[in-house]
């Protein structure tokens, strides 16, 4: 299955930079699409942007499709030509206008071609996204980092979804990863029928409110405006450095004395803890030192997990325990029964606002979600439309 992670690499990681923005990645792990720049892919699929969220009239909201063709960044335009992004783009205020209006009424339908990237919607107002020179000298786009303060799009109500579309098919996803600002539900049809994303009825302020409520993450709620997720609280200081520090040392501490299990698609690997190091033997070597608080909310750092087959998968399982709290209590890696997931005191309480609000208990609330099916992702080999619906606020 191709994953959030190997689908849009670091464009999904959304590293802000020192001037306010995040400035997209290569998107990376599926074949290179086939759409060309500056006209419309004989291949593009309709996509249907539906608003019903109650709050925002059609005129009040702003559809972006940007991301990467396999070559270059690019951006879709209404009429689904897919162009290259250009320095020339940028208007007398510095910023590009790609916005894409919806429909005086009903359904907006766009044509989306083969690309990877990520579908924004702006509600009350449009986004500022600048064209940038990246460090190859190619035309870059800094995406909005509405975790950072000082971003131009800070006050600007916004979300997006992330996808894939290629020979291969259509692998999308709704994500938190980031952020939770605005409700969306993707639903593809191709093959089969499928949806993610829904919340239930009140999700979204229930998601504030919970959050708000919970010691060391009340600081992530920015007004009705938006939830950030905890690692950039901590990059903001907005959250503890050291939070999830009591949790790692006690399974780092368990583990000295027996062993854990993990499993993956190359076979299990068993693990201990000697010497401050986390070492597995199996199918292959693979050691980890012990991980920070930020390591485990952005699944990096000593957690970061290459597309080796190996160390990789081995990597997204224990930050997934971590982040789910069950790592400890379950020596056999993964877990997959939910009801054991965010059970402890310290845990990632933010991803546990985020699954507990969706109808079918999946969310992107962390990096390593779609580790055992968690995430609010779906793919379809012969997709045929897709729609973004901004559900009830």
């Amino acid at each position: 299955m191709i994953t959030r992670r190997s689908l849009l690499g670091s464009l999904a990681a959304g590293a802000a930079t020192a001037s306010g923005f995040a400035l997209a990645g290569r998107a990376i792990g599926a074949p290179a699409p086939t759409a060309a720049p500056a006209r419309r892919s004989a291949a593009a699929m309709p996509l249907h942007i539906v608003n019903d969220s109650g709050e925002y009239a059609h005129s009040s909201v702003w559809i972006y499709i940007v991301g990467n063709d396999g070559t270059q960044q690019v951006h879709v335009t209404p009429d689904g030509e897919l162009k290259p992004v250009a320095l020339a783009d940028n208007g007398p205020d510095g910023f590009t206008d790609y916005a894409i209006p919806l429909a005086a009424g009903g359904t907006t339908t766009l044509q989306l071609p083969q690309m990877s990237g990520r579908i924004y919607t702006a509600l009350g107002g449009k986004l500022k996204f600048k064209a940038v020179e990246d460090g190859n000298g190619k035309a870059a786009l800094a995406y909005p980092a509405g975790w950072v303060s000082g971003d131009p799009n800070y006050d600007v109500l916004h979300d997006c979804a992330e996808f894939t579309y290629n020979s291969g098919g259509m692998y999308c996803n709704t994500t938190m990863v980031d952020m939770f600002s605005v409700p969306l539900a993707i639903k593809l049809s191709g093959a089969k029928e499928q949806t993610t994303g829904t919340l239930k009825d009140g999700a979204r302020a229930k998601i504030f409110a919970d959050v708000r409520a919970t010691e060391g993450f009340d600081r992530l709620v920015i007004g009705d405006r938006r939830v950030i997720a905890p690692g950039h609280g901590l990059d903001s200081g907005l959250f503890a450095e050291d939070y999830l520090a009591p949790a790692i040392d006690e399974a780092w501490s368990a583990y000295a004395t027996r062993d854990l299990t993990v499993t993956t698609n190359a076979g299990a690997f068993t693990g201990r803890v000697s010497g401050g190091r986390l070492a597995f033997t199996g199918p292959g070597t693979v050691s980890f030192d012990k991980p920070s608080t930020r390591d485990v909310l952005f699944c990096d750092g000593t957690l970061a997990a290459p597309n080796d087959g190996t160390t990789g998968p081995v990597a997204a399982i224990l930050g997934a325990a971590l982040n789910r709290s069950t790592l400890t209590s379950h020596a056999g890696q993964p877990t997959t029964d939910p009801a054991a997931f965010y059970q402890q005191r310290l845990t990632n309480h933010y991803a546990k606002a985020m699954h507990a609000a969706t109808r079918d208990g999946k969310a992107y609330g962390f990096a390593f979600d779609d580790v055992a099916g968690f995430a609010s992702y779906i793919e379809d080999g012969a997709p045929k439309e897709i729609t973004l619906t901004l559900t009830p606020f």
